[in-house]
């Protein structure tokens, strides 16, 4: 029996009901032992985090995969879990700390990793609270985190197998180093930005009595760090550069320290920029780095002048004044800067206007400069000690496996970012100076020897007895951990059933922002531990942004709460408007009308069930489509199957938005505006009861196909609606997907859709000329096809009902101004002599179409001239093109009018 719904749709009420519903009885969890597995891994969200709206996006993509394999009779697994995320969850506990007057350095380690784990129990589940509200169904029953005793062990087998194989090496080199953080970050964590700077010019003496070929006795370089100056140990100028040809090989000796240095030639240096001459300081810069070593300079022997914390520290040959010595690296600068300027060392910069000159210290200059995206300060190039992963020998398998095929890049144009980076990957510095994360499972004897080892036992071992050991103080990178997360998360090093059967994965889906994060690694991990690939395919999706395509941060105010509109709108509404916007290779610009649409989309599919129940049309019990006769029966059977076709072959290749749009627009156009419309008769009182048993029967079956293609997009309310239909042998979670094996009369389908046809184009024509709907309008057809023929002679009681023509006579219209509209090869003209001013109407549209024309010919104007398009907002530029477009379409839907008024 069906269940009566409420006049009013509430997501609200039934979100809450069905998911406590699937969770308490395992509906996510994969239970077909028999079946094909298809399993995907969730990008684990910080521990620290709460649900963003890229969170949201990412995670309705997943679950509308895992709900659609799951419902095609799948052994879907859809791994869920968090990420301890070293930096982000020390800084919590650390502000925690801070806020109660205390500090991390007043309690052992041991006692501060503990106080982490105590705030990780109580606050650390927020997202995974909130990832259910989006309706995810993931296997809870199979949570991960990266800092589980399994997953520990997995991590650090890693680390000794890469060690053994000589993968990992520790080694002296520049590292990002946060100087507020207190650690080495990657690469990937530093965010570039542009900061208003100077550029100094600086003159460093030569010495041995060497003079330039102008006669001067020094030679000029130029910096943005002048505080760096403290540790320069060359000077580079280009190997070709015939002005330094003669000073190769000589020294300078450096204002401040007196440090002599030697001038080297390397090709680093460019003689088109300023002076050709480049002060190198090896210890602090990435380019002085590969300078120095290639000029023979050790990194052992490198100078170093800033300590952990920025602070100017004393280099090994005790050169810097001692009044710098424990200054803010900041402060030193502008120190540093008098120093020289008062020992005539520093070029001033000059400038002329209007005839007057003036001399600066400097020259102004916007400069791109490196932050640390958590700390949020300065990040500083820092020479220490720390561990590397060879990730070019690691890189190589994965290169392989995208360039033939054995890994697919969806959409396939981020290939060439992918070969890019991993070409020219870097050494991988996995070592962070942290205290919560996997604690790098390497020994020291007194001599610095590393012992590397899972435990301190067997370290201990290979030392030798007696040999006293202290461990590593650092932590690995967490993305060291997380790019185990496709085989770890299933078991590995053990071969558990779950390895077995659900490695490789077969989808990952991720932001394009952690494709070198954490695809590239999950790829390198996989072929190294399991010797195969990680997964099959790999589909990167855009950015979400704000309404006028910025993207979101908290400080320019635009960032959108997923959960306010779920509030607002209803998962639901959100996840379809995730998938209808995204587009491969597009970012989705934020639009809370879309989502308000998408809630009333699930209203009208609410009160279509509602109208069915009214009709005595329930549940149905058949997969297959039902016996049917009558033509609109037969035509929405034929709509089904071609609506699952398109469904599937959008699925198949990844087109979120066309699909979302194909059922929309299946359930919205063809079923409630139809369908629903062309039944109608069928229930009136004098009507077959064989009709009507027959049409409840296919109307029951088509809302049901709309439920299961709909239920991956719209899990609450398609769960809601399948059982408010009746009894059911099973939750629509777990319903198999539609397969309606039927053979459907064209003469049957092409006569509704001709009558549809017919209908749009009369109720268009009289909207353009502003005649009634439902007024009835005689019509005239010539000649008629062979399907019009057939649908006038039985169906014209719809074409009055529906198009509102009466009567429609066979034979040539009357003289006179009228409108004629089409359906397929049919032209029906209507009189409108008596029905409008057809002269006031001419001019109305003629009025109209001219200003159309003449707005739509300035914004075309406007786009054609270069410099709006490349010099205006790029709000104003799509404002422009949106406007033009709306235009242009008003023009011809104009000229159309006009045009049926003959």
């Amino acid at each position: 029996m069906t269940s009566e719904l409420s006049k009013t749709f509430d997501p609200a009420a039934i979100e809450a009901k069905w998911y406590a519903h699937w969770e308490a009885n395992g509906l996510f969890r994969p239970d077909r032992p028999d079946a094909e597995p298809f399993t995907i891994v969730n990008p684990p969200p910080n521990v620290t985090g709460s649900l963003h709206i890229g969170h949201a996006l990412d995670n309705t993509l997943q679950d509308i995969v895992i709900r659609y394999e799951r419902m095609r009779g799948k052994d879907a697994l859809w791994v869920v879990g968090t990420d301890h995320a070293g930096i982000a969850t020390q800084m919590v506990v650390e502000r925690q700390l801070e806020a109660a007057g205390d500090k991390r350095t007043n309690h052992t380690r041991e006692d501060f990793v503990q106080k982490v784990w105590e705030w990780k129990e109580e606050s650390g589940g927020t997202i995974t609270r909130q990832l259910r509200r989006l309706g995810c169904s993931m296997d809870w029953g199979r949570e991960q985190f990266t800092m589980d005793e399994h997953f520990t062990k997995a991590v650090l087998k890693v680390f000794v197998d890469l060690y053994n194989d000589g993968l990992i090496y520790r080694d002296k080199r520049l590292v990002n180093w946060d100087p507020k953080l207190k650690t080495a970050i990657s690469d990937l964590e530093v965010e570039t930005r542009d900061v208003k700077g100077s550029f100094w010019r600086l003159r460093y003496p030569l010495a041995d009595g060497a003079t330039m070929p102008d006669g001067s006795a020094y030679i000029e370089v130029a910096t943005t760090r002048p505080e760096t100056m403290l540790a320069d140990m060359a000077v580079a100028v280009h190997p070709t550069d015939e002005r330094y040809a003669a000073l190769v090989g000589k020294h300078v000796e450096l204002p401040i320290t007196g440090r002599s240095i030697s001038i080297v030639a390397d090709e680093h240096a460019d003689p088109e920029l300023g002076s050709g001459a480049v002060k190198i300081t090896p210890g602090h810069d990435f380019n002085d780095f590969e300078v120095g070593k290639r000029a023979g300079i050790a990194a052992a022997d490198m100078l170093n002048m800033l300590d952990a914390e920025g602070r100017v520290c004393q280099t090994a040959d005790g050169l810097i004044p001692a009044e710098l010595v424990g200054m803010d690296r900041f402060d030193a600068r502008a120190r540093v800067v008098e120093m020289l300027k008062a020992s005539g060392h520093l070029v001033p910069h000059v400038v002329e206007k209007d005839g007057e000159v003036t001399e600066h210290d400097a020259e102004p200059r916007t400069i791109p400069t490196p932050f640390g995206d958590r700390g949020g300060v300065v990040i500083e190039p820092w020479l220490t000690d720390q561990w590397y992963v060879d990730a070019a020998k690691l890189a190589e398998k994965p290169i392989q496996a995208v360039r033939e095929g054995e890994i697919e890049i969806v959409p396939k144009t981020w290939e060439k970012t992918f070969f890019n980076w991993m070409e020219n990957i870097q050494p991988w510095c996995v070592s962070r100076q942290l205290w919560w994360g996997h604690r790098i499972p390497a020994w020291y004897d007194a001599e610095g020897k590393p012992y590397v080892a899972l435990t301190e036992t067997e370290a201990q071992a290979q030392a030798g007895e007696g040999v006293a050991l202290t461990q590593d103080e650092d932590v690995l990178d967490t993305w060291f951990s997380s790019a185990l997360w496709p085989f770890a998360t299933l078991g590995w090093p053990e071969r558990t059933d779950l390895v077995e059967k659900h490695y490789p994965n077969d989808l990952l889906i991720s932001g394009f922002d952690i494709l070198f994060f954490w695809d590239a690694r999950m790829m390198m991990a996989g072929y190294y531990n399991m010797g195969e690939r990680p997964w099959d395919k790999l589909y990167l999706h855009g950015l979400v942004r704000a309404a006028d395509g910025a993207k979101m941060s908290k400080s320019k105010g635009n960032v959108v709460d997923p959960l306010g509109l779920i509030d607002r709108y209803g998962a639901d509404a959100l996840r379809f408007f995730m998938a209808a916007m995204e587009s491969q290779g597009r970012d989705i610009k934020m639009d809370e009308k879309r989502v308000e649409g998408y809630r009333n989309f699930a209203t009208k599919l609410w009160n279509a069930t509602r109208f069915c129940q009214a009709n005595g049309i329930g549940a149905s019990d058949t997969i297959k489509a039902p016996p049917a006769r009558l033509a609109a029966n037969q035509w929405i059977i034929g709509e089904v199957q071609q609506t699952v076709a398109r469904l599937d072959e959008a699925m198949a290749d990844l087109r979120f938005d066309a699909a979302a749009n194909t059922v929309y627009h299946f359930a919205w156009d063809r079923f409630c505006d139809w369908y629903l419309e062309l039944i109608k008769p069928v229930f009136a009182e004098g009507a077959s009861a064989e009709a009507a048993a027959e049409t409840r029967a296919v109307a029951g079956w088509a809302l049901d196909q709309i439920l299961v293609m709909l239920h991956p997009f719209m899990p609450f309310v398609t769960e809601e609606l399948w059982h408010a239909q009746g009894e059911r042998p099973y939750e629509l979670i777990l319903a198999k997907w539609a397969a309606p094996e039927a053979e459907v009369s064209s003469r049957a389908t092409d006569a509704i859709d001709w009558t549809i046809a017919l209908t749009t184009a009369t109720r268009a024509a009289r909207n353009e000329l502003g005649i009634s709907p439902g007024e009835k309008l005689p019509a005239f057809i010539a000649s008629p096809s062979a399907t019009g023929a057939a649908v006038l002679d039985r169906s014209a009681a719809a074409i009055e009902r529906l198009a509102r023509l009466a009567p429609v006579t066979v034979g040539e219209a009357p003289a006179g101004a009228a409108m004629q509209v089409t359906a397929g090869e049919d032209v029906f003209v209507i009189p409108l002599e008596g029905v409008i001013d057809v002269a006031a109407e001419r001019a109305r549209l003629e009025k109209a179409l001219a200003a159309s024309q003449k707005e739509a010919k300035s914004l075309e104007g406007r786009l054609g001239n270069p410099a709006f398009v490349e010099k205006a907002k790029p709000e104003a530029v799509e404002k422009a093109r949106a406007d033009h477009a709306h235009h242009a379409a008003e023009a011809e839907r104009l000229t159309a009018a006009l045009a049926r008024l003959g």
